[in-house]
């Protein structure tokens, strides 16, 4: 057999071992950060849940009703999350 035949066989099979790797690791890099502690680098604990979920919808809701009152009735420090929400990381998906 030929160099160049043996050399298309390697490169299609790079190509192929390459393309399959993508597609675990989006797989598998899409909810771990649900499951890594925050000292580990995972979800803060005020992190709004992930979209898709009944959670994030009630959460937008709160969220745009907050918008629109007036400033002086918001709340001050922040740091109150809108009601119904939880955490990303205890969100099932």
């Amino acid at each position: 057999m030929s160099m160049r035949f043996h050399s298309l066989l390697l490169l299609v099979a790079l190509a192929t071992g390459l393309s399959g790797c993508g597609t675990v690791n989006e797989k598998l890099s899409a909810g771990m950060g649900d499951y890594v502690p925050q000292w580990a680098g995972g979800l803060p604990a005020d992190a709004p849940p992930r979209p898709g979920t009944p959670q994030y919808d009630a959460w937008m809701k709160e969220r745009q009703r907050l918008r629109q009152l007036p400033a002086a009735d918001r709340p001050k420090d922040g740091t109150e999350q809108p009601t119904g929400a939880t955490p990303a990381s205890g969100a099932s998906r």
